[in-house]
C-alpha cells in the first residue's frame, strides 16, 4: 500500500475506504537497557511513552532543573506520621481533607480529628501558595493551595511543594498537570505505574527552564484560574446563606427529633402504619427527615418533588453495560462519581462512539445546567454539569436531572447540595452491601419553592454565575497547559 485508502468489499464491487491514521507510539532502547531488563525486546517491557518524553527534553534547547532539592524549583516536605483520634462532627473538631478530596473545586471535610492531636498535626495545615501532590495509592493528583486550600487541615498522605520563587508556582503546577510531567511522576523506566513517591523521587524530576515572558504567563494564567475557582466557592456560599435565610433553617443538628426514645443505649422512634409507604428499614423514617419536610412547609410556599415538570424534565439513570475503552481522541470523555468535584477530572477515560453512539445519545451525555447525583456506593454526591463539560459522558452509577429550564436549574443544585437536601436525598438509600438509589427515589425528593420569588431568582442566578466562572478557570488552565506544550516542550 502506497497511501492510507484499503479496500472493502461491497455488494457493488470493490469501494475505497478511509483508514484513520493513528499515531505510531516508538522509542529506541540502547543494549545496556535491554541488558538490564533481563535481555527482554519485547516493547512492553520498556515504558515508551517514558523513554519518548525524556528524549523530548533532551532535546530542547534551554537547560532543566530538578522540581525539588537544594538546586530544584520547590523545598518539597511530606509530614510526619501519627496515630489519628477520630471523633464525630462538633465546634471543636479538626476537619481534615483526604488526598482524593484535593482535587475538588469546594472539598467539604468528611473526617474530623480529636482537637488533643493539635500539636501532633501543627504541619498538617497547608499555606497558600503550596502544592499538593498525591504521593500513595494514585499517584500524581495535584492542586494549588489559593484561598479556598488556605489554613485547612490536609492528610500527611500528600507532597507539599514550596516554590522557591513564587512567581514561578503556576508553571510549575502546569508542568507536573501536563502530560509529560503525569509521566514522570507516575511511571518507572520499565513501565510499571508507580504506587508510591516520597519527596526524594522529585529530585530526579526535571522541569524546563522556559524564558521569564513564558514562565510569567503561564504562572498568571493559573493564578488567574484559581482565582476564579475562590470566587464561585464563594458564590455558592452567597446562595446557600440566601436560602438557609429564606426558609429560616437552624443548624442541622437542631433540628428537633420527636420520637426518639433511649432505652439501653438503642436510639428508637415510632412510625405509623399509614407512614411506611412500603418501607420498613430505619434509614428511610429517621425523624430528622420528617423534620426538615415539615419545617420547609411552613417556610416555603410549596413542597414538590424533584419529579414535578416545573423542577425538570426528566431524570435519568443510565442502563448497566459493558464499557468498550478507546485511546484518547477516539471516543467521548467518559468519568465517575468520584470525579463529580473536580474542573478538570483526573484519570479520564474514553468511550466507543462504535459501540456505544446510541446509548450515548440517549443516556450517558452530559449537558450543561444539568445537576448529577451519585447513586451507588457512595449516595448524594452532587454537581452541576459545566459548559466544559457539555457533551461529556458519564457513568451508571450517577442520576441526570434535566431541569425545567435555566431559571430553576441552579436552584436544584445549591438545595441538593446543601446538608439538608443531602438528607433528604439520602434517606431513600437500600442495600445491605452496596448501598442504592435510582431515579424514582430522586424524582420523589422533595424541594421547596420559595414565598420570595426574587430571592430563589437570585439564588438560582449566583449558582449559574459560580458554574460560569468555573468554566472560564477551566478553560485558563488548558490555555497554560496548551502553551507548555507549544511554547515550552514541543517548541521549534
Amino acid at each position: 500500500m502506497n497511501s492510507n485508502l484499503a479496500h472493502s468489499l461491497s455488494f457493488d464491487g470493490i469501494a475505497e475506504t478511509k483508514i484513520d491514521e493513528v499515531p505510531v507510539k516508538w522509542c529506541s532502547v540502547s543494549l545496556s537497557e535491554i541488558i538490564a531488563a533481563g535481555k527482554r525486546i519485547d516493547a512492553t517491557t520498556f515504558d515508551m511513552e517514558l523513554k519518548h518524553a525524556k528524549s523530548v527534553l533532551e532535546k530542547l534547547d534551554v537547560k532543566c532543573i530538578p522540581v525539588s532539592g537544594e538546586n530544584g524549583l520547590c523545598n518539597a516536605y511530606r509530614p510526619g506520621i501519627c496515630k489519628r483520634i477520630f471523633v464525630e462532627k462538633s465546634d471543636d473538631s479538626i476537619e481534615m481533607l483526604t488526598p482524593s478530596q484535593i482535587t475538588d473545586l469546594y472539598p467539604k471535610a468528611e473526617k474530623f480529628l480529636s482537637t488533643n492531636m493539635a500539636d501532633d498535626i501543627a504541619n498538617w495545615f497547608v499555606k497558600k501558595g503550596e502544592i499538593l501532590l498525591t504521593c500513595s495509592g494514585t499517584i500524581g493528583n495535584l492542586s494549588y493551595v489559593s484561598k479556598t486550600l488556605s489554613g485547612k487541615c490536609v492528610s500527611q498522605n500528600l507532597i507539599r511543594l514550596v516554590p522557591k520563587d513564587n512567581t514561578i508556582s503556576g508553571y510549575i503546577y502546569t508542568f507536573l498537570k501536563s502530560k509529560f510531567g503525569q509521566l514522570f511522576l507516575t511511571r518507572n523506566n520499565y513501565g510499571a505505574v508507580i504506587q508510591h513517591i516520597d519527596p526524594e523521587h522529585l529530585e530526579q524530576i526535571l522541569i524546563p527552564d522556559a524564558n521569564k515572558e513564558t514562565k510569567e504567563k503561564i504562572h498568571n494564567l493559573i493564578m488567574k484560574s484559581f482565582e476564579l475557582r475562590d470566587e464561585s466557592n464563594t458564590l455558592i456560599d452567597e446562595a446557600t446563606c440566601l436560602l438557609v435565610e429564606e426558609l429560616k433553617l437552624p443548624a442541622i443538628d437542631e433540628f428537633e427529633q420527636n420520637n426518639i426514645k433511649n432505652k439501653a443505649n438503642i436510639n428508637a422512634f415510632n412510625v405509623k402504619l399509614s407512614d411506611m409507604v412500603g418501607r420498613a428499614d430505619a434509614s428511610y423514617h429517621l425523624p430528622i427527615v420528617d423534620s426538615i419536610v415539615e419545617h420547609l412547609k411552613k417556610h416555603s410556599a410549596e413542597v414538590i418533588t424533584v419529579g414535578d415538570k416545573r423542577i425538570s424534565k426528566s431524570v435519568i439513570l443510565p442502563g448497566r453495560f459493558k464499557r468498550i475503552y478507546v485511546d484518547e481522541g477516539y471516543g467521548r470523555i467518559f468519568i465517575g462519581g468520584k470525579q463529580l468535584g473536580e474542573l478538570d477530572p483526573s484519570n479520564k477515560k474514553y468511550l466507543s462512539l462504535v459501540h456505544h453512539g446510541a446509548r450515548i445519545t440517549q443516556q450517558l451525555e452530559l449537558h450543561e445546567n444539568m445537576t448529577l447525583i451519585t447513586c451507588s456506593g457512595t449516595i448524594g454526591k452532587v454537581a452541576m454539569v459545566g459548559k466544559q463539560w457539555e457533551n461529556w459522558t458519564a457513568n451508571q452509577h450517577i442520576i441526570r436531572i434535566v431541569p425545567a429550564n435555566d431559571d430553576i436549574a441552579g436552584y436544584i443544585n445549591v438545595f441538593l447540595s446543601s446538608e439538608y437536601g443531602y438528607q433528604l436525598i439520602n434517606r431513600f438509600t437500600y442495600g445491605s452491601v452496596v448501598d442504592e438509589i435510582d431515579d424514582k427515589h430522586v424524582s420523589q425528593i422533595h424541594i421547596p419553592l420559595l414565598k420570595n420569588q426574587s430571592v430563589q431568582t437570585k439564588i438560582n442566578s449566583l449558582a449559574l454565575e459560580a458554574n460560569e466562572k468555573r468554566y472560564e478557570a477551566y478553560l485558563l488552565e488548558q490555555e497554560a497547559l496548551k502553551i507548555m506544550d507549544d511554547e515550552v516542550i514541543f517548541a521549534k
